[in-house]
């Protein structure tokens, strides 16, 4: 690609580089942002920065939040006893969007994959274990994606919450076998998180 300036040739590689974003659709976002007013594209800047700067991760289940704990983790309406396990933000947003879970979160900021060099200790699953050991927890949902990294994650974790003596339940696999939860319909997810299974019967 061409350009008729090296300013614009910098942002459109920066825009480049997000997830999704190719160059031509990082050079359409830079034009658009060109022909705004300079409040506006003062306001997108400060917002990227504020994120960046301010954004916080809650100090109980590592959900993204304006504040060391999250409004999931504050709420009095919430099931404590209940832990849903995801692997990131994207995944809570999610399951919230169904309205058919209230208990509370554990974010895992990952999946274990071996080929990409993450490995258990990369992982919130020791935060998780710590969780269980100080508060009243009845049940484990491993709300994780249907493919080979978030299976692995998922019998990993099983073995180590057996000695808890707790119910561990997954999600019902009405979601394809390769399908990441934030990209399954609402109606779709939500019955899957009713129709949970105890993750024993499907360890065979």
């Amino acid at each position: 690609m061409n350009f008729s300036s090296k300013l614009l040739q910098h942002a459109v590689e920066e825009f480049g580089r997000l997830p999704g974003i190719g160059n031509k659709t990082a050079l359409r976002l830079v034009l658009h942002l060109l022909k705004q007013q300079d409040g506006e594209v003062a306001r997108f800047t400060q917002a990227i920065t504020q994120l960046k700067e301010q954004i916080q991760y809650c100090k109980v289940c590592y959900n993204i939040s304006d504040e060391a704990v999250c409004e999931i983790c504050t709420s009095v309406k919430r099931d404590k006893t209940t832990i849903c396990v995801v692997e990131d933000t994207r995944d809570v947003m999610a399951i919230e969007n169904t309205n058919q879970y209230q208990g509370v979160y554990h974010v895992l900021g990952g999946l274990i994959s071996p080929m990409d060099g993450v490995g258990p200790a990369d992982l919130k699953i020791e935060g998780l274990l710590e969780r269980i050991r100080q508060g009243d927890i009845k049940e484990v949902i491993l709300a994780l994606s249907a493919t080979m990294e978030g299976d692995t994650t998922i019998f990993y974790m099983y073995r180590k919450l057996k000695e808890f003596h707790i119910s561990v339940s997954t999600i019902a696999r009405g979601i394809a076998f390769g399908g990441e939860l934030e990209y399954v319909d609402e109606i779709t997810l939500g019955r899957s998180i009713l129709t949970r299974v105890p993750y024993e019967k499907n360890v065979g």
